[in-house]
């Protein structure tokens, strides 16, 4: 029953709003109210005989007050519905929920979930399994069918994951399902984006004529994505797209992040009307851009709006050195003419002022250059040379080419990276049998492995290397007769590169072909330790361990459990769960690992066309709430309001403040009374007694541990700190909290105070008086317990002798009424009085704790613990109780326990935890084994 925007789960019983009426009348009648009237009592009496008495009728408010209460009560009982939502068409034998959680759910995740929980809370109400499947899961997941509250609960543990969906192996899985349950019902909650293989997979779901097809998708695809990031010459240019559906002008705004998280820049993305790619630039300073770590679109919450970087997208100052003069009138014949326009784009280039190498070399790299670059430089001057083979091997990467100056100067093996041949080999010239040669296929284990090697490129003039054992791993690229084209090798830090051909085409065409620019762009990624993340041994790794991973909301987190090692080769791989999108590597060197890729579009999904009945969903929150609860509150509160009325209207609240008047006055009467009849006792008298009064109400106010003192300071001091341990044991673990511990003098302090003494035996200690013992020995006969503790389990000597503390404790129970005394029985309230404890260790281990023997106790079938044993006035150990239980002002032992295990001092804490609660409760726990007794004879 639905009246917007409320409806009733019981309709029916809204009927007993009829029933206001009749409790209108019986409300209408109340007794009379009291009425106080002053004397004389013949006035009363008048007024009684001249005027009828008649019930007085209730006030009109009261009466409303009592009805809506009434009708509050009725209405919650038909469980209303404040914005109530109408129950999904979903039928058949079984339902069938689809979820997308992928990177593009990460935004209205919770709305998603919230719809799929009214679906399943709807599926649950018809009896009905629900099959819960998720499209960026594990292949191996489990999907069901579940019952409603095992859906939900896997619905609740799901989160979206920064991977692509993958709906056709997803879907398959359902469908094989759905091929036991025919008929039954499909929601497929996407995110709105369509992946490669949607068509077949919606056919392989939907083609086993489901009953009906619940379709639900984002209303608008706003999401904004980074597909690429690039470091140029005179800026950060960032490319973002959009779904092809956002057809309005827009504008975002990025920001760049050092790998600290601070943001350093800011760029200003803007969509023209209808475009879905646009560009944005970060124009700083070169310096500045190197520091990028990460870039963001703002307010976008998901993966594919953060980008990764490495450093392939940092730029490096290289340096270019040539000795030929550059002829104005011949550009394209310079040797760093093709070299500037290969470099040129991704690096920033610098250039010496002077033709000198003595200058030329020392200005370089002053400039503190990444790379250098040498077209055919021969010869170098002594000290220069010095600096350059010092900023090698401190990691610099220095590039040669061959010429005529390089084939005729001595060899350099410091700067080279393979001895050299003299002069130059010449390929197809008019007096060789030999014909230019052509590129062979890039070594697979060199930095050009992942390139396509030129066809088109051959070479007629090179300078051949020496033959040596290692000239194979040396060789990064060759000619197909063997002969080396690139050879480099490393010199502690830094790479030496050697092209074995000019930097113009005089030799060969490769520098006006485009291997010629990926070459020289992949060698300036090696220069930073980019492009080929290495090992510990310094070989390329082949696989990288996760470092920081993007998250499905965007933010950078360290690597999940569901991480690992990306493999690392010619091709990019694919973001799957196992390769999150984020930072693969160590801190000496990362790769990133971008969601998006250039080529990635936002194409919206495709709604499938299917024979069955299709209702489309909106993701939101579920907005209907359930006003039982409140009305319920409404109700009792007005029943308080009405009770506060009754009681108003009867006097008695009005009576109240006059009688508590009344108290007040006779209590102040009484003190004053108390005052006056002190007033004659001797005031010697009184002040001598009120600080004893004053220390008996403080001993009986709280509960306290007492101990015995003995005169020595180390042994009371021990004793002191060991009973604040157990106090604070107790604090924490039972509801028991003790005051601080007191020290008794047993001659004359008064010992009913305290339930229980510890009293630790010093052989030095003066023995006590016969008075004393008498005050012990009356203390132990009105219900108090001592707890001797000798605390000499290993002071016996070899041959059986008593060791002193156990004589003197001989000598002290010689002039007691001791009763027979037993070790404690295994089935004794005290092993049972709050911890089940085998054993009752101290700082030592291994002496019995004993107690009142109770020889004529007896055991009956399933009794946990053995009957008519009442509490022990006396308790002996050598354990040292309290030395496992005393604790410095900072909680932490005094000393240590013998043999050192932490267990046995947490063992004896709760030997003392029992010790107390068998003093403070007594036999409670032997009295428990009489309850089926009674409750069976309360039964008959």
């Amino acid at each position: 029953m639905s009246w917007l925007p409320l409806s009733f789960g019981a309709p029916m019983v809204l009927w007993g709003l009829l029933a206001l009426p009749v409790i209108w009348w019986l409300l209408r009648l109340t007794p009379p109210r009291p009425q106080a009237e002053i004397f004389p009592p013949l006035k009363i009496l008048a007024r009684v005989l001249k005027k009828e008495e008649t019930p007085h009728q209730s006030p009109w408010w009261l009466t409303l007050l009592r009805l809506l209460m009434a009708a509050l009560v009725v209405l919650a009982l038909a469980d209303p519905v404040f914005n109530p939502r109408e129950k999904l068409p979903a039928s058949g034998p079984a339902l069938a929920l689809v979820i997308d959680n992928g990177w593009a759910a990460a935004p209205d995740w919770d709305k998603r979930v919230a719809t799929a929980d009214r679906l399943i809370a709807d599926a649950g109400g018809n009896g009905d399994p629900v099959i819960l499947a998720f499209t960026a899961e594990r292949p191996n997941a489990d999907i069901g069918p579940f019952d409603a509250q095992a859906a939900r609960d896997r619905l609740r543990a799901a989160a979206p994951r920064p991977v692509p969906v993958d709906r056709p192996a997803v879907y398959a899985r359902v469908a094989a399902v759905l091929r036991e349950l025919p008929g039954a019902s499909v929601a497929v909650l996407s995110d709105g984006l369509s992946a490669p293989g949607d068509e077949q997979a919606f056919q392989g779901l939907l083609g086993h004529d489901p009953a009906s097809l619940l379709w639900g998708a984002p209303d608008r695809l706003g999401m904004v994505g980074l597909t690429a990031a690039a470091n140029e010459v005179d800026g950060f240019t960032l490319t973002a797209i959009r779904a092809s559906g956002d057809a309005g002008p827009r504008q975002v705004t990025s920001g760049a992040f050092d790998d600290k998280g601070r943001r350093i820049a800011d760029a200003a993305i803007i969509f023209r009307p209808g475009e879905t790619t646009a560009t944005g630039r970060m124009t700083v300073p070169f310096e500045l851009r190197n520091d990028f770590a990460a870039v963001a679109i703002d307010g976008e919450p998901q993966a594919g709006a953060v980008r990764v970087l490495d450093d392939s997208s940092k730029r490096r100052r290289v340096g270019l050195l040539s000795q030929a003069e550059a002829d104005q009138a011949q550009p394209l014949l310079s040797p760093l003419y093709y070299i500037r326009r290969a470099l040129q784009p991704f690096a920033d280039l610098i250039e010496p002022t002077s033709a000198d190498l003595a200058d030329a070399i020392p200005q370089l790299l002053e400039q503190k250059p990444a790379m250098i670059v040498m077209a055919d430089v021969g010869t170098i001057p002594a000290a220069a040379r010095v600096q350059l083979v010092d900023w090698v091997k401190g990691g610099g990467t220095l590039v040669r080419f061959a010429g005529s100056r390089l084939a005729a100067a001595e060899n350099d093996e410091e700067l080279l990276p393979v001895r050299l041949r003299l002069g130059e080999r010449s390929l197809g010239g008019a007096l060789s049998w030999t014909t230019p040669q052509p590129v062979a296929e890039f070594p697979p284990t060199g930095p050009f492995a992942d390139l396509s090697a030129p066809s088109e490129v051959t070479v007629s003039r090179q300078i051949l290397a020496e033959p040596t054992p290692d000239i194979v791993e040396r060789t990064w690229a060759s000619l197909a007769d063997g002969t080396p084209l690139v050879t480099g090798d490393r010199r502690e830090k830094g790479t030496i590169v050697l092209f074995h051909v000019t930097p113009e085409a005089t030799w060969s065409n490769l520098p006006i072909s485009g291997s010629f620019v990926d070459m020289l762009r992949r060698v300036v990624q090696l220069s930073r330790n980019q492009g080929s993340v290495t090992a510990a041994s310094g070989e390329a790794a082949v696989s990288l361990p996760p470092f920081r991973m993007i998250a499905a909301d965007g933010r950078l987190v360290p690597p999940t459990s569901d991480a690992k090692p990306l493999l690392a080769g010619p091709a990019p791989a694919r973001v799957t769960i196992e390769n999150p999108p984020g930072l693969y590597g160590s801190e000496e060197g990362v790769v990133a690992h971008n969601l998006l890729g250039p080529g990635a579009a936002f194409v919206p999904i495709v709604r499938p066309q299917v024979p069955a009945p299709v209702t489309e969903l909106r993701y939101a929150f579920d907005e209907s709430r359930d006003m039982k609860g409140p009305l319920m509150a409404a109700a009792l509160l007005l029943m308080v309001l009405d009770t506060l009325a009754v009681l108003w209207m009867g006097g008695i609240l009005t009576r109240r403040p006059k009688r508590a008047a009344r108290t007040g006055a006779s209590a102040a009467a009484t003190l004053l009374a108390a005052c006056l009849a002190l007033g004659g006792v001797d005031h010697a008298h009184a002040d001598d007694s009120k600080p004893n009064d004053i220390a008996s109400i403080d001993a009986v106010s709280v509960t306290r541990l007492a101990y015995v003192l003995t005169g020595d300071p180390s042994v009371d001091s021990t004793s002191r700190a060991g009973l604040a341990g157990l106090t604070r044991f107790l604090i924490e673990k039972t509801a028991l909290e003790p005051g601080d511990p007191a020290g008794v003098d047993i001659s004359r302090d008064e010992l009913a105070f305290y339930p229980l003494l510890y009293w630790p035996i010093d052989p030095d200690a003066a023995m006590p008086s016969e008075a004393t013992i008498a005050r012990i020995d009356a203390y132990m006969q009105q219900g108090g317990t001592v707890l001797f503790d000798t605390r000499d389990q290993f002071a016996s000597g070899l041959d059986g002798s008593a060791s002193p503390a156990t004589q003197r404790l001989r000598d002290i129970l010689g002039n007691l009424n001791v009763p027979p005394l037993e070790p404690v029985p295994q089935d004794h309230v005290l092993t049972k009085s709050f911890f089940i404890l085998p054993e009752f260790p101290g700082r030592f281990n291994g002496s019995p704790l004993w107690v009142e023997a109770s020889f004529n106790a007896s055991n009956t079938e399933n009794r946990p613990v053995r009957t008519g044993d009442g509490v022990s006035p006396i308790m002996i150990t050598a354990n040292d109780f309290a030395g496992a239980w005393a604790i410095d002002e900072n909680g932490d032992p005094l000393l240590p326990t013998v043999p050192a295990d932490p267990m046995q001092r947490i063992y004896a804490l709760r030997a003392g935890v029992n010790i107390m609660m068998y003093m403070l409760t007594g036999n409670y726990k032997s009295d428990q084994v009489h309850v089926p007794v009674l409750l069976e004879r309360l039964g008959q």
